[in-house]
């Protein structure tokens, strides 16, 4: 059995958790950018994983577009974020991202990776300040408004390799990636 793992990063987090998995079953990784020009028929598995941006997963339509084609597959989605692994929204950012019949067929997994603002784009950065001042400016933040405030004010890092293990466990249980 062969299992893919296909990354999109832009600070390094996606990046990371890819490399942790594709090294814990002995998968091939490959960026995006490669993944697009390569044929995935010899894999019995595909893993995707991009990050959390305006409550997307960046560059999650080429999975999809590619979804039909990888039929019989078992496919499994991971993305990173900001966020701490227990924020409840997260069943709901799912569900933003996948149909009810997408869900069917696709692992999903949330790995919390962090922010790095010195390696982000500057356009993402003026987005992050512009998303700080609109939920600075909230008359009646939320304890939560104000958690998000601390946690995105600078640089920080909460990944970790205890998230990848319900993805590795999936995988060895269907004897993928083994």
């Amino acid at each position: 059995m062969k299992t893919a793992v296909i990354y999109n990063s832009q600070t390094g987090f996606t990046k990371k958790y890819a490399e942790w998995i594709s090294k814990a079953v002995g998968a091939d990784c490959f960026e995006l950018g490669t993944a697009k020009r390569h044929n995935f028929d010899r894999y019995d598995t595909i893993v995707f994983g991009g990050w959390a941006c305006a409550g997307k997963i960046h560059k999650i339509s080429w999975f999809k577009s590619n979804m039909d084609k990888w039929s019989g597959k078992m496919l499994i989605v991971f993305c990173t974020g900001g966020s701490p692994a227990e924020t409840p929204e997260i069943k709901t950012f799912f569900s933003n991202n996948f149909s009810e019949a997408e869900q069917k067929i696709v692992h999903a997994f949330y790995c919390p990776g962090g922010f790095c603002y010195e390696k982000m784009p500057a356009g993402s950065k003026l987005m992050m300040k512009m998303f700080q001042k609109i939920v600075g400016a909230k008359k009646d933040k939320t304890v939560a408004d104000i958690e998000m405030l601390k946690m995105i004010s600078h640089s920080y890092d909460i990944s970790d390799k205890k998230y990848i293990e319900p993805i590795i466990e999936l995988l060895h249980n269907t004897g993928e990636g083994v």
